[in-house]
């Protein structure tokens, strides 16, 4: 899907971060595909793919992954969305501080970039080019004395 227009919501919803990414799984629980991206390399990982672990194919799952399917499908359903929100609330906190912190580098490292730019003008401004001639010159006039 594009997620630079109308599928911009999902894409966060999904927790796509970056072009192209590749997810496979039950929808409500997507992985991440993070193997080769080549023709060949993607028809080996999608003849790898069939049912998984999920509350509709419980036989599929792992003992750890029964037990927590078991802790969740015991808890009503006002408490999973409550859950569900508190997660999500969650990594949308984080996700916010994350983007401050970037921007607060970013605003920082424009910054020290002009303050260094600034910085090596005035030095050459102030004579330096002219300044390693002369020292050039006098040297080269030593060695021909």
């Amino acid at each position: 899907m594009d997620c630079t227009a109308g599928g911009k919501a999902l894409c966060g919803e999904m927790g796509v971060r970056g072009y192209p990414s590749i997810k496979y799984g039950d929808p409500a629980d997507l992985q991440e595909y993070n193997g080769g991206r080549n023709l060949d390399d993607i028809k080996k990982h999608a003849a790898t793919l069939g049912p998984s672990c999920s509350p509709a194919n419980i036989d599929l799952c792992d003992d750890a992954k029964k037990k927590t399917i078991a802790e969740f499908t015991a808890m009503s359903a006002a408490d999973r969305e409550a859950k569900i929100k508190e997660n999500e609330d969650a990594t949308d906190k984080f996700e916010k501080d994350f983007t401050a912190f970037v921007e607060g580098l970013n605003k920082q490292y424009k910054e020290e970039s002009e303050k260094k730019e600034k910085a090596t003008a005035d030095i050459k401004n102030s004579g330096l080019g002219l300044l390693k001639a002369v020292h050039k010159h006098e040297q080269a006039a030593k060695k021909e004395l």
